[in-house]
């Protein structure tokens, strides 16, 4: 996974976690860059978010999300992850972990049209 829209920022943070983020990559010499898009979603559970997408290294990007959401104290969506299982629909399905400083809070399942270049959108949440 070289980039992906599925990460998300709690509503208020995204341009200063974005900052810092891309700040602490040039710092540590890491392949990665994170943009604000201009989509935000609403989930039942877990309030609104900012969503982000990036381009790099995935390590670099689920370390730098984890550790934005502990130094702003805020809650992230850590998307991009995919079913093992190949199911052929007109829609296409990603994951993502919502995170509060280390501890994983919830999940989300994000659905989006392969046949149109649509944005995603929360389908299903679940509190843990």
């Amino acid at each position: 996974m070289s980039g992906a829209e599925s990460f998300g920022i709690e509503k208020g943070y995204g341009k200063q976690a974005v900052d810092w983020m891309n700040e602490e990559a040039k710092n540590m010499d890491w392949k990665f860059e994170a943009r604000l898009y201009d989509y935000e979603i609403d989930t039942k559970n877990f309030g609104a978010f900012e969503m982000f997408s990036w381009m790099g290294d995935s390590k670099a990007a689920r370390d730098l999300v984890a550790r934005a959401s502990k130094r702003f104290k805020i809650k992230v969506i850590e998307g991009g992850y995919k079913t093992r299982q190949l199911i052929i629909k007109t829609s296409k399905n990603e994951y993502g972990i919502v995170r509060k400083g280390d501890r994983a809070i919830g999940q989300i399942e994000f659905t989006s049209s392969r046949l149109t270049n649509s944005k995603w959108v929360v389908s299903k949440e679940e509190r843990k």
